[in-house]
C-alpha cells in the first residue's frame, strides 16, 4: 500500500524528466495515486513523449494558466478522465532569463516583471480556483518554491515572484481552509532542471550547496523533493497548510 492510495492527482506543469514535477508524478504513482499532467503549447508534444516514461502513461492535458479559456475549460477536462481531484501540484514558474535574471534586477521592465509574476504567483491561485469544483474536504494543493525570505545571487526577479508565490499560498491556505483544503509549498534547493539552466550564474548559486548543507545536496537527484510533495498531498498532513517545507539538505538552517 502507498501513501496516496487512490488519490487523484494533476500535477500542473510537467516538460522534461529532469523537473519536479516529473518526478512528483512518478512519486505519485508509485504510491498509488491516478496523476493526470498538463503542459501547453510548443511543450505539449514534448510532455506527451516524456509521459511515456512514467510508470503508467497518465493523460495529458493542455492548460496554460494564464489563459482564462484553459481555466474555465479543466474541471470538465479532468472529469473525462476522473471524477474528482484530492491533490494539485503547481510546478510553474517562468521569468525572462535575458531580461530579469543574472544581476538585472536594477533594469528589468515592468512589463517581463509582470508576466514573471503572473505565472509565477498569480497562477497558484488561478489553478486552485480553477480546481475548487474538483477539490472537496482534505484535499492539498502543493507548489514549488525557492526561499525567497533572503535576496540570493543571479535570482533577481524570480526572487520576488517566489515572494509573491509564498504569500499567494499563505492567502489561499486562509480561504480555502474552512472548505478543508490545504496548501502548502515545498522549498527545494538548487536542482539541475530545465528551468535552472535558463538561469545566468546559476552555477554560483549552486555552488553554495556543497559545503553548507548539512545533509550535503545532490542537485541532479529531484526524488527527495517529489517525496516531500507527495507527504504532502497525503492524509499524513491533515492539521498542515500555510506551510513551506524546506528539501535543502539543511542549507536553509545554517547561519554560515
Amino acid at each position: 500500500m502507498g501513501i496516496l492510495d487512490g488519490k487523484r492527482i494533476l500535477v500542473a506543469g510537467v516538460t522534461m524528466d529532469t523537473s519536479i514535477g516529473f518526478a512528483a508524478a512518478k512519486v505519485a504513482q508509485e504510491q498509488g495515486a491516478t496523476v493526470l499532467i498538463s503542459n501547453f503549447g510548443r511543450a505539449l508534444n514534448i510532455t506527451k513523449r516524456i509521459a511515456k516514461r512514467l510508470p503508467v502513461t497518465p493523460p495529458v492535458l493542455e492548460l496554460d494558466v494564464t489563459d482564462a479559456d484553459h481555466l474555465a475549460a479543466l474541471p470538465d477536462a479532468v472529469r473525462e478522465h476522473v471524477d474528482g481531484l484530492d491533490g494539485v501540484v503547481h510546478s510553474i514558474a517562468f521569468g525572462n532569463p535575458e531580461t530579469l535574471l543574472g544581476g538585472k534586477f536594477l533594469t528589468g521592465p515592468w512589463d517581463d516583471v509582470a508576466q514573471a509574476v503572473h505565472i509565477s504567483a498569480y497562477s497558484l491561485k488561478s489553478l486552485a480556483i480553477a480546481c475548487r469544483p474538483l477539490l472537496s474536504a482534505g484535499s492539498s494543493l502543493v507548489g514549488l518554491t525557492f526561499d525567497a525570505t533572503v535576496a540570493w545571487p543571479a535570482y533577481d526577479w524570480m526572487g520576488v515572484a517566489k515572494a509573491g508565490l509564498e504569500s499567494t499560498a499563505r492567502y489561499l491556505a486562509r480561504d480555502l481552509g474552512p472548505e478543508g483544503i490545504r496548501v502548502n509549498l515545498v522549498s527545494a534547493g538548487p536542482l539541475k532542471t530545465l528551468a535552472a539552466k535558463a538561469i545566468p550564474g546559476f552555477e554560483e548559486l549552486d555552488s553554495m550547496w556543497a559545503g553548507r548543507a548539512p545533509l550535503g545536496w545532490d542537485n541532479t537527484d529531484q526524488i527527495p523533493t517529489a517525496k516531500a510533495i507527495c507527504a504532502l498531498l497525503s492524509d499524513f498532513f491533515p492539521a498542515t497548510t500555510g506551510e513551506i517545507v524546506h528539501v535543502d539538505g539543511g542549507y536553509h538552517a545554517m547561519g554560515a
